[in-house]
């Protein structure tokens, strides 16, 4: 068993169409759970036809919890009910977007890219 493997408490798989999502609680060196969500969408490579996985992770910490489940559940209201969702963020973080293209204007030119 790898170090990786170790450090897996829970791990639950939901398939969707082309995509499978990953949703897996992990334990940290300092004994704190987290969670980590990956999308895994199966690709191919045009060139030699060989399949592949495209994965994307985030990483969800417990004191975050509260506020990922309230802005997911506002946000899933919207789209399923059509309601404007409730103030679900607080003074702390980015605060409410009224529309999909506030979210594209975003600005990277203070980001430092180099790797």
């Amino acid at each position: 068993m790898d170090n990786q493997d170790k450090n897996e408490v829970l791990s639950r798989a939901v398939k969707a169409g082309k995509r499978t999502y990953f949703f897996d609680v992990k334990k940290s060196r300092n004994e704190e759970l987290y969670l980590t969500i990956t999308e895994s969408k199966r690709k191919t490579d045009p060139e030699s036809g060989n399949f592949f996985y495209e994965k994307h992770k985030i990483f969800l910490y417990k004191e975050d919890f509260e506020k990922f489940k309230n802005a997911l559940s506002g946000v899933i209201d919207f789209i399923e009910f059509g309601e404007e969702p409730e103030e679900f963020f607080d003074s702390d973080s980015f605060g409410k977007t009224s529309n999909a293209d506030d979210i594209n204007d975003i600005s990277f030119d203070d980001i430092d890219l180099t790797l």
